[in-house]
């Protein structure tokens, strides 16, 4: 079974017949001990730290399909190397298009992204209210909210009530998780404080798991709904993200903070942000990781599927829904 790779330390990736080696160096410059990867065994490399690498390792990468995440030290997504679209149909293509075309289909679609997104939100603050945590008033608000998503077309309206929603739920979220750590706000580029770090990583962790689920399927990930397609974003996995982020990322989020498997001390105070320490990440890496494994037993294909199977899942519906063979429906947790 292939894995996902991380690579904190700075280093050179090199291949070694069918084999990466990775030389990390110090912060000195020295070479230390080398780690190498049977390159069938690797799904992804997430890049953390400094990487020198060459165009034929690229090459070597893009035919074996496997796919490269960068993000910087302040814990910002910089891009992917995504091998060639080897699956990308001329079809499905033209479809993606024409509903991003028609302000009618595309809104549908969008609808959708919110439904589900709105609704997963809901069940995770249920869950929590259900085990002694003052949310109603939160669900009362939200669940208010939800009534307009069937009559809202306009995308930027649509984009307002996601805002909205999601405004609400983040407020939530010091009811939820360990008195340490307060929201204060959401605050993005740059996060002001530990938990808003922690969503921001998160939040591209699950970003760039929606893309390598994409770039997997015939769909085009430049091609969107929800969001507006920008020039050097692949927007298509924004639009997925909003589904799965409270399901992937914000419930590892309140596992790690209330079980004190990350704590302040696990977070650098830089010139007006707060990002994790090295350690700090490897402790949310693993406990994303350990989510994204994680099988359900799903209601229609009556077998055991894991979260990050169910991403692929979503864009085979979309891909039905596209080629006009089923009606799209977003991923609602059932229990």
């Amino acid at each position: 079974m292939k894995k996902t790779y991380y690579l904190f330390n700075p280093g050179r990736l090199s291949r070694k017949d069918q084999t990466l080696k990775f030389m990390p160096v110090d912060e000195e410059g020295n070479e230390q001990k080398p780690r190498f990867l049977p390159v069938e065994g690797v799904e992804d490399l997430y890049i953390f730290g400094s990487l020198d690498a060459n165009s034929a390792l690229y090459n070597f990468l893009g035919k074996n399909d496997i796919a490269v995440h960068f993000f910087d030290y302040y814990e910002n997504y910089s891009g992917s190397f995504m091998p060639k679209d080897q699956l990308l149909a001329g079809k499905v293509i033209l479809a993606q298009a024409e509903f991003h075309k028609s302000q009618k289909k595309r809104s549908v679609i969008a609808q959708q992204f919110i439904d589900g997104a709105s609704y997963n939100i809901l069940r995770n603050l249920k869950y929590y209210n259900s085990r002694g945590k003052e949310l109603q008033s939160y669900i009362d608000v939200i669940e208010d909210f939800r009534k307009h998503i069937e009559a809202t077309t306009a995308i930027d309206e649509l984009m307002g009530l996601e805002g909205n929603i999601r405004n609400i739920y983040y407020k939530a979220f010091d009811q939820i998780v360990a008195e340490d750590f307060r929201m204060e706000g959401r605050s993005k580029q740059p996060p002001k404080n530990e938990l808003n770090s922690l969503i921001s990583f998160g939040n591209m962790m699950c970003y760039s798991q929606c893309l390598r689920a994409i770039h997997q399927t015939q769909l085009n990930p430049t091609i969107s709904y929800l969001h507006t397609p920008g020039e050097r974003r692949y927007s298509l996995a924004l639009d997925l993200a909003e589904i799965f982020k409270p399901l992937l990322v914000d419930r590892v989020i309140f596992k790690v903070l209330n079980k004190k498997e990350i704590q302040v001390k696990d977070f650098d105070k830089k010139v007006n942000r707060i990002v994790l320490k090295e350690a700090g990440k490897k402790k949310f890496i693993a406990a994303f990781e350990e989510r994204l494994n994680e099988t359900i037993h799903h209601r229609h294909l009556k077998r055991k599927v894991s979260y990050k199977h169910l991403i692929r899942l979503e864009c085979y519906k979309l891909v039905k829904h596209m080629l006009k063979m089923d009606t799209y429906r977003p991923f609602k947790i059932w229990w």
